[in-house]
C-alpha cells in the first residue's frame, strides 16, 4: 500500500513499492561490463531495455576514482539500462554517490539482492526441465494493488485478474491470487505464492531470502519466475511447461520448475 506523505496543489508525493536490478561489479572494465549487460538486454529486452539499475561495488578490493565510476555508469547506460543509485552504505561511497549526484540506496540488499551475490556473470548451468536462463530481475515502479486477507492464517489472498503494470506485494507472509497475472504484472510475496489461474507476468517468492519458499502456478505462461532472488526468465516457455500446472523450487542455488503430478 502507498503511504501518502504530502499534498500539495502541485503534486502528491507518496512511498511506493519499487524493485530495481543490482549490478555487482566485480572488476573494473567498463567495456567488459557494457558487453555483459548488452547481452542481458538482448535475451530478454521488455525485462531489461531501460530497467533501472542499482551499481554494487563493495566487491572491488578499493572503492574507485570518480572518473572510474563515470565510466562504468556510462557502460550501463550505453548498454541500455539506466543507473539510478549506489548500493549500500559506507562513508565513502556515500561521498562518491553525492560526487556523482546519485542517491544511496543503502537498504536495497535485504529485499532484493540475489542469494548467489547478484552477479552479472551467469552461474552453472541448471538442472532444470527448463532451459531459461537465470538472470537478475528489473522490476519498474507498480500501481500496488489491495489485496483482502486471507481465510488461511498467515496467508493474503488476491481475487481477480491483475492487470498490465500491477503488483501485488504479500509482506511476511505467503500470497494467495485466484485468478489471472496478466503480462507484465507481478505478484511478491516473502513467503510462497500460489497462482490459482494463469501466470503470464511475473512472481517473485521469498523475497526477503526465503530459500524454503515455492511458487505454485495452475496455468504456466510466466515472464519470469524468482525464488530468494534466483531467476529465471522466459522469451519462450518450454513446450512440456506451457499451460502446465508447475510447481517451482530452490535446490541449493538452482530454481527449479516442473509439472505437478
Amino acid at each position: 500500500m502507498n503511504a501518502k506523505m504530502e499534498t500539495s496543489d502541485a503534486c502528491d508525493l507518496r512511498f511506493g513499492q519499487v524493485g530495481i536490478a543490482c549490478v555487482r561489479v566485480r572488476r573494473l572494465d567498463a567495456a567488459a561490463l557494457c558487453e555483459e549487460l548488452e547481452r542481458r538486454v538482448r535475451s530478454a529486452p521488455q525485462l531489461f531495455s531501460r530497467a533501472a539499475v542499482v551499481l554494487d561495488l563493495s566487491h572491488l578490493l578499493n572503492l574507485p576514482d570518480d572518473g572510474t565510476v563515470d565510466a562504468l555508469l556510462e557502460a550501463v547506460r550505453s548498454a541500455g539500462m539506466l543507473p539510478v543509485g549506489l548500493a549500500y552504505g559506507t562513508s565513502a561511497t556515500e561521498a562518491l554517490a553525492q560526487r556523482m549526484g546519485l542517491p544511496l540506496i543503502a537498504k536495497f540488499r535485504a529485499a532484493y539482492e540475489p542469494a548467489d551475490g547478484g552477479s552479472i556473470a551467469p552461474p552453472a548451468p541448471s538442472a532444470a526441465p527448463s532451459a531459461a536462463e537465470p538472470a537478475p530481475a528489473s522490476v519498474p515502479v507498480r500501481e500496488p494493488v489491495l489485496s483482502q486477507p486471507a481465510n488461511t492464517v498467515g496467508a493474503q489472498r488476491h481475487d481477480g485478474t491483475l492487470r498490465s503494470g500491477q503488483q501485488v506485494y504479500a509482506r511476511d507472509r505467503d500470497l494467495i491470487v485466484v485468478g489471472t497475472v496478466a503480462n507484465a504484472a507481478e505478484v511478491i510475496a516473502d513467503g510462497s505464492i500460489h497462482v490459482y489461474g494463469s501466470l503470464k507476468g511475473r512472481a517473485m517468492a521469498g523475497a526477503q531470502g526465503d530459500t524454503k519458499a515455492r511458487i505454485f502456478i495452475s496455468d504456466f505462461r510466466a515472464e519470469l519466475v524468482a525464488i530468494a532472488g534466483h531467476y529465471r526468465v522466459f522469451e519462450q516457455i518450454p513446450k512440456d511447461l506451457e499451460g502446465q500446472s508447475v510447481q517451482c523450487w530452490l535446490d541449493g542455488e538452482k530454481l527449479l520448475i516442473a509439472p505437478l503430478k
